[in-house]
């Protein structure tokens, strides 16, 4: 189901006019703008499962400290149960009325079970209440797209391992500068991705903190056990300011830094898949399932799946961007501003999602085209650093020599119209008398790519080994997870 849902408009009222400046859904006048804009429960549903969460392990809670009886607490706990159940089957009603998705549950509840039902706000606030739900809700959508994370991550390796020593053109500023391996290539979003796993990570470290027991502002004069609570909870300790825990929204404004850092990684990976599967690059091809055609062109496949990838990118950041604006100015503690906090952390998780899921399945789709990239990994003259570097190393000049001396042979090869490979040894003797025929060995692309065995470089046998230890590592991760150990 989406978590996007549709927000339930206010009646109209019965006059045949209204004011133009707010259309006729407001004739009812200034009290169905007051409910347009004051209701939240047309997207606030989302939370309902950490709502119940939350409020089970409260009761539990007012329980075993005394507040509640045993048998309001069975009766609260039942009463929840059979409400978590009416939603999960969508038998529930939500009522815009009651604002919320905390009064629209506990008005439901105290319907069902009477009096016990209304012992449940006993000791906390819709703030308190609200601001661990957002955390839960959060901290759950982590767990989520880490997953995701590791999945798309063991595809790239995947990818980079069949491909370990397949040449492609290494570029800077897309102009052809050293031939690299496709493996590589990929390997590169693997790293990028683990940061931001690593971010998410600290993100989720962070938020572990239980706000409920803060109540409005200023805590509660009721002998409450706020550990037991944050420990039912799964949080690590309860937070330590009443005030803070209230209106402190951080945590939300750094899980949406790091969807966007994500998303900003997701979207140079899809534009670079827009450019390979472009004619004049022609590296790799998508299938139909992750292209559209043209209506009136039929030779065109269209890599819409990567375009509208790299687009949601906006979607997320505008999320960040809208929640750090709405942060800005507000004083301590929790003010109505912060209703807004919930539909950019909605809609950035939902769109990372999909572009997480669109990702992983274009790159387990693509075909890649090796013998293209092949081609052209040593067009653009892309061994002349290889020459530089054969002057260095064999006849001891300089390196800003022989910059100089290969910068001059590439322009003889310009002139000539052939790549470094086809200048003959007299030619390059005139630039430099001590080159010998051993330089040709080194201006191929294979020549090239082999060379490149420093800690992090190109060289097959280092991409091989990389992307085995990050398969390796990946599966670990995997199979802990899986078992919770």
């Amino acid at each position: 189901m989406s978590l996007e849902e549709d927000r339930p408009a206010a009646k109209p009222g019965p006059a045949d006019t209204a004011n133009a400046a707010w259309g006729g859904r407001f004739a009812g006048g200034p009290s169905a703008i007051m409910q347009e804009i004051n209701v939240s429960i047309g997207f606030d549903r989302a939370l309902w499962r950490q709502d119940i969460r939350g409020s089970l392990a409260h009761a539990h809670m007012l329980q075993a400290v005394g507040i509640l009886s045993a048998s309001d607490h069975a009766a609260i706990r039942d009463g929840l149960e059979s409400i978590a159940a009416d939603i999960e089957a969508g038998r529930f009603v939500f009522e815009t009325a009651l604002e919320d998705i905390h009064m629209n549950i506990e008005a439901r509840l105290a319907e069902r079970i009477g009096e016990a039902g209304k012992r449940l706000h006993t000791a906390r606030s819709r703030n308190d209440q609200v601001a661990t739900d957002l955390r839960l809700w959060v901290r759950d959508a982590i767990d989520a797209i880490d997953a995701q994370l590791r999945s798309l991550m063991t595809g790239l390796a995947q990818r980079a391992a069949s491909h370990a020593a397949d040449p492609m053109p290494g570029f800077t500023h897309l102009q052809t500068a050293q031939p690299v391996t496709f493996g590589h290539h990929l390997l590169a979003y693997v790293e990028m991705l683990s940061r931001d796993r690593g971010r998410l990570a600290d993100a989720r470290r962070r938020l572990n903190e239980c706000p409920l027991g803060s109540a409005a502002l200023a805590g509660t004069s009721f002998p409450i056990d706020r550990r037991m609570t944050a420990s039912l909870l799964g949080f690590d300790r309860p937070t330590q300011n009443s005030l803070d825990a209230v209106s402190d929204r951080d945590f939300a404004l750094e899980y949406l830094s790091a969807l966007s850092i994500l998303a900003v990684h997701l979207s140079r990976l899809a534009e670079e898949i827009v450019t390979w599967c472009s004619t004049p690059f022609g590296f790799v091809r998508l299938s139909d399932a992750f292209t559209t055609g043209s209506s009136i062109m039929p030779q065109k496949r269209n890599p819409d799946a990567a375009e509208l990838t790299r687009a949601k990118t906006g979607r997320i950041v505008g999320g960040l961007v809208g929640l750090l604006t709405v942060m800005k100015g507000l004083p301590l503690a929790y003010a109505k501003d912060m209703q807004e906090d919930k539909e950019p952390v909605f809609q950035a998780t939902e769109a990372a999602s999909l572009c997480l899921a669109a990702t992983e399945g274009m790159v387990r789709d693509l075909e890649a085209r090796t013998d293209r990239m092949a081609a052209l990994a040593g067009a653009g003259y892309a061994t002349a650093t290889d020459l530089a570097d054969w002057l260095v190393r064999v006849l001891k000049l300089p390196f800003r020599t022989a910059h100089h001396v290969t910068g001059r042979l590439v322009g003889r090869a310009e002139a000539r119209g052939v790549d470094l490979s086809a200048l003959t040894l007299d030619e390059m003797q005139a630039e430099e008398p001590g080159i010998t025929d051993a330089v040709f060995a080194v201006l191929s692309v294979d020549a090239s790519v082999a060379s490149r065995t420093s800690e992090g470089g190109t060289a097959p046998a280092n991409v091989a080994a990389q992307a085995s230890s990050w398969l390796a590592i990946l599966a670990t991760q995997t199979r802990t997870k899986e078992t919770g150990a």
